[in-house]
């Protein structure tokens, strides 16, 4: 090489470098320009269709209103939601849904959808209620409707009426603008008993759903992932079978059933302190004979055993079987177990959640009135609740998994459950209750017809509408929805249900109790042509509270 020529190459290759970059970064650019130039539309569109989508839950608040007090006025228990299921399956039929009734075995299961294609998104929420909670909403003093009936004391009446406002502005924008994507809306049956979803999840409901939402009334607005520090359960029921003797003429001939459940309490009750601090169980006695002078040949006891994971579940489930054998030997009677329903502890998919809790965020509570609060102030004062200070006015923060099995946040459970470990699925808490309630309680019914629980529904419908349009437009929340359900939830836990194969749904439960008062109670169904409110047709005053002392 000449190197009187160096510095003259050297210049050469300096501007060629300089040449290449600058065409680069312009390259870089272009694409990058065109890249927002197709994404921003898409953006735009999804805003737009949000605002669109919130003005339309925001009309149908009397539509809210209705449903909402409708299913109150059923009030019915699990397995017997009869007058619940047709009123929700004909309204959604007029609203253009597809309906197949009497799904998996239960005459008030259902399963409604609309639109086609991807994704496949399931929405649900609980129809029943809970025994002996009959209460006049409005009243923050025990005040039933009718004696001892059953009613909403856990507030499952709101969350239909949520999920199908949400469901129908959905559909319209939908509808209009050619949106893929199919609905699917569906009912938890008989929640209390723990009795239906496991059962859907067996029978292949939800095998070709992309994601689902759950929704259940709560205090606040908010949304949780992963594991819930909840338990799960499994609902069993022993049966004992002796012989029938006069009890004063005869007694040495009998064999009491009855005998051997008492003796199988007595011995779980001793079990209970060998057990995990997690644990909670609970039973009652569904049979316990027929009269005193007459030896009882059947007895039945009913139990809940729940824990926080699946083997815990089985080996209290494995020591009530023995326990129950014992009890049979003791008394020389046989005994047969049936499961009636079960649930895993909950796990909730972080993905979607994340995307839903800046949907809540957007949201916000529903603005209370004074109305409104004195009311919640006056229930919690009657309750002698650890905290008087009325309805939530800050939002949930988004609730932490809990990391342990040997940790549990609240006992109780819920047959959501097996759907979150069958898909990824989160549940929406929507501010229909008020803080401090005892739950499962007819108190927890105060609020449930009334403009608390309207605007609660009402804040819960555009949070869920807004979290499934951002599913529609932004396939990686569903892409990154599965990549953390096949990952992160299900690496090393595997779902195996509670139930067999045989196990049939109990739809004989609570027939006798909503026989006994459906006659009466069907006096008091909301009528929604004469009334503008469930208030207005009981002739309730809002709120209505003690007098002051």
């Amino acid at each position: 090489m000449d190197l009187k020529n160096l510095p003259k190459l050297k210049q050469i290759m300096k501007k060629t470098y300089i040449f290449i970059t600058t065409m680069l970064i312009v390259s870089n650019l272009a694409f990058s320009q065109k890249k927002k130039s197709v994404a921003t539309p898409v953006l735009d569109k999804l805003e737009l269709l949000k605002q669109e989508v919130i003005k339309k839950i925001d009309d149908r608040q009397k539509f809210t209103q209705e449903v909402n007090d409708q299913i109150f006025s059923f009030g019915e228990l699990g397995f017997q939601e009869f007058e619940t299921s047709k009123y929700l399956t004909n309204l959604l039929e007029k609203n253009g849904f597809t309906v197949e009734r009497g799904v998996a075995g239960m005459p008030t299961a259902w399963i409604a959808k609309w639109g086609s294609g991807k994704p496949v998104i399931a929405i649900g929420s609980d129809i029943d209620c809970i025994p002996k909670a009959s209460q006049k909403p409005g009243v923050a003093y025990k005040d039933p409707i009718i004696e001892g009936a059953p009613g909403h004391g856990e507030g499952h009446n709101s969350g239909q009426a949520l999920n199908i406002t949400a469901v129908l502005a959905l559909k319209e924008v939908m509808e209009r603008d050619k949106i893929s994507g199919t609905l699917v809306l569906w009912p938890g049956v008989a929640e209390e008993q723990v009795g239906a979803k496991a059962i859907y999840v067996r029978e292949g409901y939800f095998k070709d759903v992309d994601a689902c939402i759950f929704t259940h009334v709560a205090d606040n607005l908010g949304v949780s992932w992963g594991d819930a520090g909840n338990n799960g359960l499994v609902s069993v029921k022993f049966h004992f079978e002796g012989e029938a003797a006069h009890a004063a003429g005869a007694p040495w001939r009998g064999r009491s059933a009855l005998d051997a459940v008492e003796l199988m309490d007595i011995g779980w009750n001793f079990k209970r302190e060998h057990l995990e601090t997690t644990q909670r169980s609970h039973y009652v006695i569904s049979d316990g004979g027929d009269q005193p002078n007459v030896v009882p040949s059947k007895a039945t006891v009913w139990y809940y055993f729940r824990d926080r994971t699946y083997p815990r579940i089985r080996k209290l489930f494995e020591s009530g079987i023995k326990i129950a054998e014992g009890a049979a030997m003791m008394t020389d009677t046989k005994f047969t177990y049936e499961i009636l329903g079960s649930a895993w502890p909950g796990h909730f998919n972080k993905p979607i959640a994340d995307a839903m809790y800046q949907n809540i965020k957007r949201v916000g509570l529903p603005q209370w009135s004074e109305e409104d609060q004195i009311l919640a102030k006056a229930s919690q004062k009657e309750l002698k609740s650890p905290r008087i200070d009325g309805l939530a006015i800050k939002l949930d923060t988004m609730s932490e998994p809990v990391y342990s099995p040997n940790i549990i946040r609240q006992g109780g459970s819920d047959d959501i459950a097996d759907i979150s470990w069958s898909l990824p699925t989160v549940v929406l808490r929507y501010p229909s209750n008020m803080p401090g309630m005892p739950g499962h309680h007819w108190a927890n019914a105060i609020t449930m017809a009334t403009p608390i629980a309207h605007k609660g529904c009402t804040a819960g419908a555009k949070a869920e509408a807004l979290t499934i349009l951002d599913m529609l437009f932004k396939p990686e929340i569903i892409k990154n929805a599965w990549e953390y359900y096949n990952k992160e939830q299900t690496k090393e836990i595997k779902y195996t249900p509670l139930i067999s194969k045989d196990d049939k749904p109990a739809i004989q439960l609570n027939k006798e109790i909503m026989e006994k008062f459906r006659p009466e109670m069907s006096k008091y169904y909301y009528d929604s042509t004469k009334y503008k409110s469930y208030l207005e047709q009981l002739g309730i005053k809002y709120p209505t509270v003690r007098a002051e002392k």
